[in-house]
Formats: C-alpha cells, structure tokens, sequence
C-alpha cells in the first residue's frame, strides 16, 4: 500500500470504496443487466452487456441517481429525475446502447414515484403521489399518444405488477386507511385502454386483526394468471399462490429438508419457468436462501415459457434439484442477502454481506459476479447477538465491540445507532457507519425494537398511538443490559441514527434525559405537528395509521410522540443534520426544534446541506460522519474519555 493510500482512515476507505449493487437484467435479454455504482464517488446507474462484459454509466447528476428498471427487451433504460433528492420528478428513459435522455412517458406532471411497470409489449403503467391528488396510475399503450388515468385514491398505494402478457395489472392500495396493511386489487386492461376489476385480496376492512398483503409478481408465462402475493395469516410474512382467474389460493407449507417450518419472515419471486420459486428467509438478523420446486408445476405453457425465459442466455437452463413442496437450501454464508435474482440458466446471483465482510454480488456457481473497480474496502468486526428482556417481550440487539476487545474488557464509550424505517431492522450486514466508531475505540448496540421487521407481525404492529415511547422502551432496556454487562460506561453512551433513528434521538434526549451523554440525529422528525403538515403523502397516509388519525383529529397523540414537546428536559449536547430538500423529514420542522434549543441556551450544532433524505455523494457522506464524530469527541472529552482509535 502506498503512503498515500495509507494515510487514508480505514473508515474513510470503506466510504470511498467501490460498491456495486445486485444487477438486474431484462426479462427477454438476460444479457443485458442495470446495476448502481460510487465508483465515481456519487451513486449512479450502469448498463452492463454481459455478453460484450461492457460497462456504460447512464445518468450523471450531482446528487446521484438510484431508481431505475430495464424495459423487458433491454432496448430502454428508464431512469426517475427529481430534483436533487426531492423525490418529486417524471421518469425518463435512454437507448441502452446510450444516446439522449428523453421523457417516458409526456403529459405526466412531475410527482412522487407509486411504481412502475413496463409491459413486454409497450404497455407502460406509471404510478404517481401528489398531495392535491392522492395516488393516480396512468396507463398507456402502445401506440397511443397520452397516458389515460386508470386508478385515483385519496390513500396510498401503487403499481404491483403486470403479468406477463400485459393483460392484467395487479395493485397494491390502501384504500380502507390502513396504511401498514395493504390490499390487492387485479384489473384486466381491455383493448380500448379501460380496466375492469378481475378479482380482489383485502384482509384488513371489517377485521378485528388486520393482515397485510403484498404483490410480489405474476408467472413469467404467457397467459398465466397465478400471482405470488406474500401474506400475514400466520401472524408473519410468507408466500401463497393466488390464481387471479379462478379464485384458487395455494398455500405454500415451506418446510426445510428435515421437515421443519422456518421461523421468521418468508419472501419468493417465481424462478424463470414458473416451476419453481426462489424463497429468501430472514431470521434474527440474517437471512438464507432456499430453492422450491413447486408440487403442481403445470403452468400453462410451461415449456414455451422457459423457452422464452431463457431466449438470449448463453446457457441452458438447469432445474434445480429437489423433491417437490420441499425446500432446498442453497449455499450462502452466514450473513445476509441484500437482494436475489434467479438467472435463465439455473444459478442464483445475490449480493452477500456480513458485518465483517464487505458486500459482494456472488453466484451460486461459486463465482464473484461482478466486482467494483478499485480495492476492496476493510473489513470490520463481527455482531454479537445479545436478548434482552423488554417491556413488550424480548428485544434482539447487534452489539460490536472495538477490534481485539474481549468480553472481559470495557467498558466502553458506546454508541445507540438506531435504525430507521420504523419498519425496518437491522441485521448482519457490512456498514460503514458502525464500522468507522469501532475504529474510533467505541462499542456499538443496535436495537432491533418494536416495531422492526423480521420477529413477526405483532412485534412490527406494536407501534399504534404510542408511537415513538414504545421504541424507547426497548431502547432502555437493551441500554440497561449494557451498562450491567460491563459493555457500555453510563457517562459516554451516545444516542444516534437517521430518519426514524434520528426521531428517536431527539425523543430520546427528552424522554429519558439522564440515559444519554449526547445525541446525534440525522434527517429527524423533530416537530411531528409539522412535520405532518409538510411530508409526502406516502407518510401521511402512514402517520395516520400510526397515531390512529391526523394532528386535528388525535392532536394529544402527536403532541406525546414529539420531540418538540420535551426539548425543554434536553440536558446534554445535541448534533442535528438535515437535507433542504428532504420530502420525508422535511427542514421546517426541523428548523423548529433548533429555533427552540436555541431558545433554552441548550448546547446543539447543525449541519444543513442540498441534497433529501440524505445524500448520495460519497464525499459528502464522509463529511457528515467526520462532523458527527468530532462533535461526539469533543464533548466525550469533556468527561475524561473520548474513545480510543483512529483520528478524524
């Protein structure tokens, strides 16, 4: 390693290193494939032919570019255009081969993406949210000069999927106001560009217990109409086959190769051919993945769908082997699966990570499939998993410690780093992020509270009214275990995170003043009252569900889950860092809560830059986790210690 390369922190390697995401190829030409990539220090969209092994960037922006999806030909690139992360935009799109952006889809005002689905022969069904319009679809087919309005509600939902003819569009909605368990509505799209409602899933209206449903994909086969929809009637996720046009539901009892059931949340997508389904279980923390021949594999026009499933793969397809209605585990590390595609000739490329090991797009073949340019960033250090006893029941946490510690040694200055969503988790995953405070000598927890996904529905559903407190419960708890284990000194424990994270933060750093040394927030609901009245309506509709009405219908409980009501009990140091553009956590309300911190005379710093819901310029990155970590030294010195490692 050169001097140079050496004077660069480990932490800041992890950050600048390349990183690819899973490809994902064009149903008619696998050869053809999209991926996002820092390779030139901002996220942005890639073309691959893998057929040539050619590599082109797509979109060149300075705030970077995420969303995009390859038409079923490979011919387009369609791309979303907000402006610098405000996520309110049109889709555009570009000849794969490259050559100039165009608008997709013309008369279409600019909106919050609800999905999109391109049809293998034209048809294009594009979803929009608008605050003055709710969720619309749009439909156009081929050969038709303007998009016609097929879909419009006042509440959330958005594009599921179209089969594979293009005759049906499956749609995810939200219609009876529950925003946290959706319904199914199938429509068939006639040849005049009408729909007409074929059959519908809702497991929520009328329900004492409500059930979620989601849309996860037709056959690929010509004139199928068998949709995989993942469901709660167990109380957790998990895959069964809807046949739209009978009615017929079959459940899927996925049993491993000793007969047990898998515990945890259960996820399929159809493998090409529609005989089989490539499931992905996620259980504390990690995830696995299985292959399921399906017991009934008399798809119609089973063959002729695998023949066009694999047109343009350079190999046969391979069944995978295994008894029918039994799982077939597949070989993948322990740690977690980012993402899976089942490829035409019979392999399963995913991207794998752990927390020690840096993400990679493999093959179950044994092959890297696609690496970044450049070196391969550090490593980190392994999660412990440590089961607290909570308020609700017991609470799983990651806990890394500082590398070459033991659990003899400690305690330790300890960061909270909470994760975001609410419903998300997180899990055993690489992550700059943690990795750069254990350089720094800190432990760090990670609290997989309420609300989280992945310990079934009742834990994620536990949210309701109490919003924000139920959370800091289980934050507490965990907090507790840590100081009696000898883990965490009480006097330097940090409380972190972004988004959802950074809202418990600053709840936190009221709720439980004495707990916390410092608090670092990140793009943070700080004002809820505000925030409400400023956010895209994907999280109204969200909120609503949460606190069981609006801020003028339930007032009380937003006031209880705001941050704003407890900054006056605020007795330590806080860091705050907002985007000016975010349609999430949007800046007034942040701007709020600073105006009253400053008020009180309570020590705080901000760091406001132009970009949304965080950024995707891999510099700018580093420079907020530079700010956040000599704020949290600074004033960690303050008691005597202020972690041991590397210099900021």
């Amino acid at each position: 390693m050169s001097e140079e390369k050496s004077a660069v922190p480990a932490w800041e390697q992890r950050f600048r290193a390349a990183r690819v995401s899973l490809p994902d190829w064009a149903e008619d030409a696998p050869d053809r494939a999209l991926y996002v990539s820092n390779a030139t220090g901002t996220y942005e969209v890639y073309a691959w032919d893998r057929a040539t092994g050619a590599h082109r960037r797509v979109t060149d922006r300075p705030n970077g570019t995420t969303d995009a999806e390859l038409s079923p030909d490979g011919a387009w690139v369609w791309w979303f255009d907000d402006n610098d992360g405000d996520e309110f935009g049109v889709w555009r799109r570009q000849p794969f081969a490259g050559g100039p952006d165009e608008e997709a889809v013309p008369g279409l005002a600019p909106s919050y993406s609800a999905g999109l689905a391109l049809g293998r022969d034209g048809t294009v069904v594009v979803g929009r949210s608008t605050d003055e319009d709710g969720t619309t679809l749009h439909l156009r087919r081929p050969g038709d000069a303007e998009p016609v309005e097929i879909y419009r509600h006042a509440e959330y939902g958005g594009v599921g999927d179209l089969s594979h003819d293009g005759t049906l569009l499956a749609i995810d909605h939200t219609e009876h106001g529950d925003a946290m368990h959706s319904s199914i509505r199938v429509v068939r799209i006639t040849g005049s560009g009408t729909v007409e409602t074929v059959a519908e899933l809702d497991e929520v209206t009328g329900r004492d217990e409500p059930r979620g449903l989601a849309c996860l994909g037709f056959a690929p086969v010509e004139g199928d109409t068998r949709l995989l929809v993942a469901h709660q009637r167990t109380g957790r996720w998990e895959p069964m086959i809807w046949d739209v046009a009978t009615g017929v539901e079959t459940a899927l009892p996925l049993r491993d190769e000793q007969g047990r059931e898998l515990p945890g949340d259960v996820s399929a997508q159809w493998r090409p051919g529609a005989a089989e389904l490539l499931v992905e279980h996620e259980y504390e923390a990690r995830s696995e993945l299985f292959s399921y021949p399906l017991p009934d594999a008399s798809a119609p026009d089973a063959t002729t769908a695998a023949d066009a499933a694999t047109a343009g793969a350079t190999t046969a397809a391979t069944p995978t082997t295994g008894a029918p209605g039994r799982l077939t585990r597949l070989d993948t590390p322990r740690g977690t699966v980012g993402g899976a595609t089942a490829r035409p000739d019979g392999t399963v490329e995913y991207l794998w990570s752990s927390a020690a090991e840096p993400a990679a797009v493999r093959s179950t073949a044994g092959t890297v499939v696609l690496r970044a340019p450049g070196p391969v960033p550090p490593g980190s250090v392994p999660v412990e998993d440590v089961w607290v006893d909570g308020p609700g029941g017991r609470v799983h946490a990651l806990v890394q410690r500082p590398a070459g510690a033991g659990p003899e040694d400690g305690p330790f200055p300890t960061v909270f780093e909470i994760h975001g969503g609410p419903t998300h988790h997180d899990s055993d995953s690489f992550a700059a992020g943690p990795a750069a405070w254990l350089d720094h000598g800190f432990a760090v927890v990670r609290v997989n509270y309420r609300g989280s996904t992945g310990y079934g529905q009742a834990w994620t559903d536990a949210l309701h009214e109490r919003v924000g407190l139920i959370e800091l419960e289980d934050i507490a708890a965990v907090r507790e275990w840590a100081v009696a284990a000898g883990l965490a000194d009480p006097r330097r424990l940090v409380l972190t995170g972004g988004s959802w994270g950074g809202y418990l933060t600053l709840l936190g750093l009221g709720v439980q003043p004495d707990a916390w040394a410092l608090g670092v927030a990140a793009v943070p609901v700080a004002d809820y009252h505000a925030a409400y009245a400023d956010e895209m309506e994907a999280l109204k509709s969200l909120d609503r569900t949460l606190f069981g009405g609006t801020p003028e219908e339930v007032p009380e409980r937003f006031t209880a889950s705001s941050p704003l009501s407890y900054v006056e009990q605020v007795r330590v140091p806080v860091y705050i860092s907002a985007g000016v553009n975010d349609p999430r956590c949007p800046i007034r309300q942040i701007e709020n809560y600073v105006e009253r911190l400053e008020q009180l005379g309570k020590p705080h710093e901000v760091y406001r830059y132009d970009a949304g819901h965080g950024s995707l310029v891999v510099e700018e990155r580093i420079r907020q986790l530079r700010l956040e970590i000599d704020f949290v030294r600074r004033h960690l010195a303050a008691v005597g210690h202020d972690g041991a490692g590397e210099t900021v």
